[in-house]
């Protein structure tokens, strides 16, 4: 009984040490790509979005146009995945405003990624602005597409990689509105 004991204490107390990289690569929580759509009369304001951008220059928000926030890092694969699709969709809606939101990433990294896939909008690095969405829909996972109504409220979330499909949907029934 006392040697069962002993092997079960050292077998949990290895396993408490194991797994503790701090790499973001195995940090983060991938979405499976639900859509969260709120009722225009329940919705709650965005935060203010501006801040330095992957290029250098400062990024404002403005109210009154379809937003369209995507939070990514360029080491997490389903955000690379999706790129292809928020690029699309970014050419094919101009009246909407795309913006990216850089989280747990280098900024240098993310610049050659974007810069490499040619991402036609902007991304800021201050991931600080994600605590603005705690009472509406926060970005859960990485990737997360946030999309804004023309009045400055969150109107959905996509949690998980976005497909032409999902997020077109989402963003003709704000527009819609």
């Amino acid at each position: 009984m006392r040697r069962a004991l002993l092997i079960a204490l050292v077998t949990l107390s290895l396993a408490a040490c194991g797994g503790g990289s701090s790499t973001n690569q195995e940090s983060f929580v991938s979405g499976n790509g639900a859509v969260t759509f709120i009722n225009a009369s329940d919705r709650k304001p965005a935060p203010e979005l501006t801040g330095l951008t992957l290029t250098g220059k400062n990024f404002t928000y403005e109210v009154g146009k379809v937003g369209v926030l995507n939070v990514w890092a360029s080491w997490c694969s389903p955000c690379r995945a999706e790129i292809p699709t928020l690029i699309e969709l970014s050419k094919n809606y101009a009246d909407v405003q795309f913006m990216g939101l850089l989280t747990r990433d280098n900024p240098v990294n993310a610049e050659a990624f974007a810069r490499r896939f040619a991402i036609p909008y902007p991304t800021m690095i201050d991931d600080s602005l994600l605590i603005g969405f705690k009472g509406s829909l926060p970005a859960n996972a990485i990737p997360s597409t946030v999309v804004i109504d023309k009045q400055g409220r969150v109107a959905a979330r996509i949690s998980g990689a976005v497909t032409v499909r999902s997020l077109s949907n989402v963003i003709d029934k704000v527009i819609a509105q």
